[in-house]
């Protein structure tokens, strides 16, 4: 197992105690080294959210996306994300842009 995984693995620890920004912290810290761990922009996804910082939590997502675009979880994760902005924003915007993400990832799943 790499050091980055076993990081992760720390850092998913922290994530179940609710010890948030440590996580946060952690990581940012693989992402940096690896921008393209995508086990860490979705996780950082969840953690953003659970805090209520809903754009970042969006980018996460959907650079998880970006990075593995024919993977129908990523796009599963990516609408339960922009579904949790609509609930703490009420922004509407997020509603089509969560059914869109879903729609995608049910398409993919059909092939």
């Amino acid at each position: 197992m790499s050091d980055l995984h076993a990081q992760y693995n720390d850092v998913e620890k922290l994530i179940d105690e609710e010890k948030f920004e440590p996580a946060i912290s952690g990581l940012n810290e693989i992402v940096q080294v690896d921008p393209g761990f995508v086990l860490a922009h979705l996780a950082l996804a969840r953690v953003y959210t659970k805090t209520g910082q809903h754009d970042l939590a969006i980018q996460h997502a959907e650079k998880a996306c970006e990075l593995e675009p024919s993977d129908s979880f990523n796009f599963t994760a990516l609408s339960v994300t922009y579904q949790r902005a609509w609930a703490g924003t009420q922004d509407q915007q997020y509603i089509t842009k969560a059914e869109d993400a879903m729609a995608r990832a049910q398409s993919m799943a059909q092939q």
